[in-house]
């Protein structure tokens, strides 16, 4: 449910821009180029901020730690250390 927070409120922040503000645009030449911008900068806005929310989420790629690297965060973390585990 924590995650599912963070995806509601964005979306309904980006969707009152995309679809919300596009009705209050005063009328003049320019009222269908400014709607359009405010469209698609709410999905642009959007879709770059679920990409990063979801990138973050579940990271593709973790850190390459060496051997003595992994070796020093073991014995600080209080983990024992087992010499047949190949890394």
């Amino acid at each position: 449910m924590s995650t599912a927070i963070p995806l509601i409120v964005f979306t309904v922040l980006w969707g009152g821009v995309g679809i919300g503000l596009p009705f209050v645009v005063p009328k003049g030449p320019n009222r269908g180029i400014i709607q359009v911008i405010l469209i698609l900068t709410a999905a642009t806005c959007w879709l770059f901020w679920l990409c990063c929310y979801l990138a973050q989420l579940n990271p593709l790629i973790g850190p390459r730690l060496n051997r003595h690297a992994i070796l020093l965060m073991a014995r600080e973390w209080g983990d024992k250390i087992n010499s047949s585990v190949t890394i």
